[in-house]
């Protein structure tokens, strides 16, 4: 079995990363980013706004309207559907470099989305999706909300004027789902906090898919979003050290630093190959180690690209700090490390009913996998 990509996958990658620079640039980023504004008072992101930050819905549906007509959503849906055709590998490798850029908004719920909200393919509908009671991301924009606590999906769709930002329309997310505004670390990702989900509130679709595979989709695609901001902040550190001197020379020549960035690179490495490969077995349990590697990747290479950035990488006008800010936000998202690593316990005690034997549980206890 060959695991390389193929020549029409690498073209994927190659365009959807030429795609992106144009359409989501780093000013664009910095726009959105300084919208938000600096923790503080003084700044529309400060303690008590909503969602504990400032987004500018027509932007965001502006730049959805764009990735729709690049086929971004519809990626996977079949071409007599207006879709692509292509599989979740591919649409793997395309959430990977939308994760390079810190591309903004709920996108993995809306391209789960496609084909079961009216417009998601299109990127006319923009949807967030949650499984169970807690913080959802970009709720008051929302045109519809995917529900997947249960075995079937389950769609609430906002009412006429909602999904603008304003907060005016008759039925929008908040109020449908009685969630209230929580502080957001990271200032392009708005917040709601969701206590309870509704009872047998919202649409089933006609022959709805399972919601149990689409979990372990959207766990893998926000996966393959950690991988792509750890192989950048990687990227980032390495020309930082090349250009910065100190002594009298560049600080990547100093063996700690060099250690740091090794570090950094095969975190991400072992997280690609975790990735790539529950995109073809699509199992439980290698989605759960995708994802927690991933999300290990994603956070520490952040916080070493930050550390060898020195004191400008904690100013705002850094790129190193949304970088990390996503990446604890996407942490917390789908599978959490805590619920990755009992899944992964769980699956060693079924292949392992008797338990461990002395050479592999000294081997067990050799290996570590932190997700600090």
């Amino acid at each position: 079995m060959d695991f390389q990509l193929s020549d029409d996958q690498r073209a994927l990658r190659t365009g959807t990363r030429q795609l992106l620079a144009a359409l989501f640039p780093r000013e664009r980023l910095r726009a959105m980013v300084d919208a938000g504004g600096p923790p503080g008072p003084a700044g529309p992101g400060s303690p008590g706004s909503p969602g504990g930050a400032t987004v500018d819905g027509a932007s965001v549906r502006e730049l959805w309207r764009e990735l729709g007509d690049a086929g971004f959503f519809s990626l996977r849906l079949p071409e007599e559907r207006g879709g692509t055709g292509l599989g979740l590998p591919e649409a793997v490798l395309v959430f990977e470099e939308a994760g390079r850029v810190l591309l903004p908004g709920p996108l993995v719920a809306t391209h789960l989305a496609a084909g079961l909200v009216e417009g998601a393919a299109e990127g006319r509908a923009l949807v967030t999706a949650l499984d169970r009671p807690g913080p959802v991301e970009h709720l008051a924009l929302a045109d519809a909300v995917l529900l997947l606590d249960r075995a079937t999906v389950r769609i609430l769709r906002a009412g006429a004027g909602a999904g603008t930002g304003t907060g005016t329309g008759t039925e929008t997310g908040p109020r449908m789902l009685g969630a209230r505004p929580v502080q957001a670390v990271d200032p392009t990702t708005p917040l709601h906090l969701v206590s309870q989900l509704p009872d047998g509130a919202g649409a089933i679709p006609a022959d709805p898919p399972d919601a149990a595979r689409l979990r372990r989709e959207a766990a893998l695609l926000t996966a393959a979003l950690q991988l792509g901001s750890a192989l950048r902040t990687v990227e980032m550190t390495v020309a930082h050290v090349k250009a910065r001197s100190q002594f009298g020379r560049p600080i990547g020549t100093f063996q700690a630093v060099q250690h740091l960035c090794a570090q950094m690179f095969v975190r991400a490495e072992i997280a690609r190959c975790s990735v790539y490969a529950a995109s073809l077995t699509v199992t439980f349990g290698d989605i759960s180690r995708a994802k927690l590697l991933a999300d290990a990747a994603a956070v520490r290479n952040a916080r070493d690209c930050l550390q060898l950035h020195g004191g400008f990488g904690f100013t705002w006008d850094a790129d190193v700090h949304p970088h990390l800010k996503r990446a604890w936000v996407r942490a917390a998202q789908w599978q959490s490390a805590a619920e990755a690593e009992e899944a992964l316990a769980e699956e060693l005690l079924t292949e392992f009913p008797a338990g461990l034997s002395t050479g592999q549980g000294e081997a067990a206890a050799n290996v570590e996998i932190s997700s600090e």
